[in-house]
């Protein structure tokens, strides 16, 4: 059969996969958004349901202090002796830790910390012991993939933690994953940073700590040197052996909005490589070790079809899995129907590293045609942004002016903060408010006496990792701003075209 890449579209970043008899789970990074690490489950790697969050308490991850693209880094998930566990970083806290749960749609347990330093942690099983390893420097000050035996009850350190590898000497040596395959250890990471030098090296040993040898032909997955192709940034990839004992990799990637145009503002999304050990034990992946935008397997029946969600509505969507907050919510402000939004606002604007009243949905595709009915009630105002951090985002929403309301665009792009149009409302504090978007562009609306009025347009670019930095995606958002300001949200319509 026939599938397309993403198997996971908007911004998901850092997957994890693991199995548990015969259904896969996948973990991706959350950073400042709650609830944290979203868990997906699929029957056949291509399709992946979201299933619930590991992190829904403000007990198990602090996010008060957070700034955009800090928070959860890279977690992994896996599954040993009937238990899941999921580790991960809060990297504003510089703390690693794990939670873990015997039944995967229930809750999971508070944190549990290492004291072992460095980001994108795993957990290795073996024979009732338990080893973590994450990047970084070790007891003895040696940077590299860092490794300690741990106490799962606890997470106290037995053994001192102890470099084992360091890469093939690639910048930013990260995301270490450890495999016992036919008998032999195998250690898997990143190297090149998660931007255009992506990739993914590894190595084999006899040993579990080592010594390993890095495969010749280093990185064994990469787009790098793909000029003008769509997926770039290809990296940061976990492995699973599905049911039929076939091996593939799952691992980020991203969308770049044209051919010769190097932004991407869908954030990191989730890619399905397949792997291929030869007869020596070493494996390669993809197409001479390029990921692509769609391939052609007989290893997924032809009987299994990719679905794919064209339309994202209230009705059809999870407010508890769908959608997600700014750091830790007040709850309070948050009346969420099966087809409506009540929003309560307070003195926190988007502008601020806090929890303004924001309830987020992730754009999956770049051609979509998005819709909101808003009923405004109070002086302050409320609207749909378009959210890639508290410095990057295009607002467009319903305020109150001196004559009653009006409907305006407003563009933030660094230090800049520019209401570029606006049009008056009268006495009304309705409107519909329309965004299309393509690769490219963004463009504005208001529904107002039944005529579309244009609010402006906006560069895609502006919004992309590469000019705002970080490691996030565009959110599409509901606001309210202002203390004693409420606004009714319905009739929310994402189509992707």
């Amino acid at each position: 059969m026939k599938y397309n890449n993403p198997v996971l579209k908007g911004f998901y970043p850092d997957p994890s996969v693991c199995k548990a008899g015969d259904s896969y789970y996948l973990v991706c990074s959350s950073f400042q958004y709650f609830p944290g690490v979203p868990l997906f489950e699929s029957k056949d790697l291509i399709n992946w349901t979201q299933i619930g969050h590991c992190l829904t308490r403000k007990s198990q991850i602090e996010l008060r202090t957070v700034t955009s693209s800090g928070g959860v880094f890279a977690p992994t998930i896996r599954y040993y002796d009937g238990r899941f566990y999921m580790t991960t970083t809060n990297d504003t806290t510089h703390q690693n830790f794990y939670v873990w749960t015997d039944d995967i749609y229930g809750e999971w347990s508070e944190p549990i910390y290492v004291d072992q330093g460095g980001i994108d942690p795993d957990l290795y099983f073996e024979d009732n012991r338990a080893y973590f390893i994450s990047n970084g420097l070790d007891d003895n000050g040696i940077s590299g993939v860092v490794q300690c035996e741990i106490d799962i009850q606890t997470g106290t350190k037995r053994s001192r933690s102890r470099s084992i590898w360091q890469g093939t000497g690639g910048r930013y040596l990260e995301s270490p994953h450890m495999y016992k395959i036919n008998g032999r250890y195998y250690l898997m990471a990143a190297e090149g940073g998660t931007e255009y030098g992506h990739m993914v090296i590894y190595a084999r040993g006899e040993s579990l700590s080592g010594p390993f040898e890095s495969y010749a032909n280093n990185p064994v997955l990469t787009n790098r040197n793909l000029g003008g192709y769509e997926l770039q940034g290809v990296g940061h990839g976990d492995l699973i052996q599905d049911n039929n004992e076939n091996w593939w990799m799952l691992h980020l990637g991203f969308r770049q909005i044209g051919r010769w145009l190097t932004y991407h503002h869908l954030g990191r999304e989730v890619f399905l490589t397949p792997v291929t050990f030869d007869e020596n034990g070493w494996f390669t992946a993809g197409q001479d070790g390029t990921t692509l935008t769609a391939f052609n397997t007989d290893r997924i029946p032809e009987t299994v079809v990719q679905q794919e969600k064209k339309l994202d509505t209230f009705e059809n969507t999870n407010w508890t899995l769908d959608w997600c907050y700014l750091r830790h919510p007040l709850t309070a402000n948050y009346r969420l129907e099966a087809n409506k939004a009540v929003l309560s606002g307070t003195d926190i604007t988007l502008d601020m590293p806090a929890s303004p009243t924001f309830i987020g949905i992730r754009q999956k595709d770049f051609k979509a045609a998005i819709t909101c009915e808003i009923v405004l009630n109070g002086i302050g105002e409320a609207g749909i942004t378009l959210y890639m951090d508290e410095n990057h985002h295009y607002d467009l929403a319903i305020r109150k002016n001196d004559s009653g309301f009006e409907a305006i665009e407003r563009l933030n792009i660094g230090d800049i903060k520019s209401v570029e149009f606006k049009v008056d409302l009268i006495d009304d504090s309705r409107a519909v408010l329309i965004i299309r978007s393509d690769p490219e562009r963004y463009q504005f609306f208001a529904l107002v006496d039944g005529r579309e009025i244009p609010l402006g347009t906006a560069q895609t670019r502006y919004l992309s990792s590469e000019v705002a930095g970080g490691f996030t995606g565009v959110l599409i958002g509901l606001y309210v701003y202002g203390q004693g300001t409420k606004a009714e949200f319905t009739n929310f319509k994402c189509e992707y075209l």
